[in-house]
């Protein structure tokens, strides 16, 4: 495959200026070599950063395996579920202006859902808390249903054709349409669209050159192959994905993100910084303990280890706003943590975890769908370990 000179010149730019220092924690090539060997993964971008610099940066395997198209810090993924995380950044943004408060009802934005009624038939009145703690039990629009969908607006009425799926702040369930709702409400409030939003917010300021919803034609030859491990042969097949061009499908909240291990980072050292980073402040520290600790009660089992596979560990986790937060470690993928670190993960195997007590985060970007649990997958554990027993070395 031939690269626009453009793009290759932009690509050196862009790896020579991260790769100047050449940070880089021992242990990790050899922590990544199995996953690789064992074609768990084709490769991976992974890195760490404080709250001043990044620790650590290095790539494994390829981009691409079939034209051996190698890893750079500049490769772009598809983050899904990760994308959650920015979205309740920008829902935080409008409350720190006093343009909404996640104790309004969502009738409050979209009039559409005081009509909505819960299985018993009560009026739901679901609040942006609810939605951003995955409590709301909010039904889901089916994938045939939203195949035609070009804006956010167009999946409201999907939204509230879809059944309740429980009484609203009794159970913790994973809910797309509720994140999708917090995204809406966003481009109503600011008067921008979402992707137009978090750009003029996030993206520019933070200088996020390689995040997007809609990748550019230059951008496109810096795209991860998408892979999938056959369960019968174990071989890593190719599942390549068309990223969508502007107004062919909405800049959803819930998983419509491609970034790079870099930009991600960058973000995440944001919320390190206690929601500032160099000189500018994007959330203020009430926003950011609103996002970064648990707003789900006590004692109910929330995240993705909540069966005997995975150590009934439910009350292990809480939810923050848009995020996962760790309140006791437990083995495995855990257990390098402090109490209070908070991330997300995506579908095909992104990763990214904020410890607030060590003062870091981990960065790990992959490209395979079809893990049984990407959160719990020994690619993540493997990474985490390494990266926090070679800081404890230092």
């Amino acid at each position: 495959m031939k690269f626009p000179l453009s793009t290759l010149v932009l690509a050196s730019a862009l790896t020579t200026a991260l790769n100047a220092a050449d940070p880089r924690l021992t242990g990790l090539t050899a922590a990544l070599q199995p996953a690789l060997d064992e074609k768990e993964i084709a490769g991976a971008v992974t890195l760490v950063i404080s709250h001043e610099k990044i620790l650590h940066v290095e790539t494994h395997g390829f981009a691409d395996v079939a034209t051996q198209r190698p890893m750079t810090p500049d490769t772009m993924f598809n983050i899904m579920s990760m994308t959650k995380l920015m979205t309740a950044t920008a829902v935080l943004m409008l409350q720190d202006e006093g343009k909404l408060n996640l104790t309004d009802p969502v009738a409050k934005f979209i009039p559409a859902f005081a009509t909505l009624k819960t299985p018993s038939g009560r009026p739901a009145n679901i609040t942006l808390l609810q939605i951003l703690t995955h409590v709301s039990g909010l039904g889901e629009a089916t994938a045939a249903a939203a195949r035609d969908a070009r804006t956010l607006a167009d999946l409201v009425p999907l939204w509230l054709a879809a059944p309740m799926q429980n009484e609203p702040g009794v159970k913790w369930r994973y809910c797309q349409s509720g994140i999708n709702t917090a995204a809406r409400i966003v481009e109503i409030v600011s008067g921008k669209t979402f992707d137009e939003f978090l750009g003029a917010r996030l993206f520019v300021p933070l200088d996020l050159k390689h995040t997007t919803f809609y990748p550019s034609a230059e951008q496109l030859p810096f795209l991860a192959t998408a892979y999938t491990k056959n369960k019968n042969s174990g071989a890593l097949e190719a599942a390549p994905t068309s990223p969508p061009a502007r107004g062919t499908r909405p800049p959803t909240g819930n998983a419509g993100l491609y970034s790079s291990a870099h930009d991600y980072a960058r973000f995440c050292q944001m919320l390190l910084n206690g929601g500032t980073v160099d000189g500018q402040r994007y959330l203020s520290p009430a926003a950011l303990q609103l996002l970064s600790t648990s707003q789900t009660p006590a004692d109910m089992p929330t995240g993705f280890f909540q069966n005997a596979t995975y150590g009934q560990r439910g009350t292990n986790y809480g939810w923050g706003i848009g995020t996962c937060v760790l309140k006791t470690p437990h083995a495995g993928v855990a257990a390098m943590l402090s109490p209070g670190s908070y991330g997300h993960g995506g579908a095909w195997g992104t990763q990214a975890w904020v410890d607030p007590v060590r003062g870091v985060a981990y960065i790990l970007m992959v490209q395979r769908t079809n893990f049984a649990n990407s959160d719990a997958s020994d690619v993540r554990r493997a990474f985490q370990q390494a990266a926090a027993d070679a800081l404890a070395a230092k």
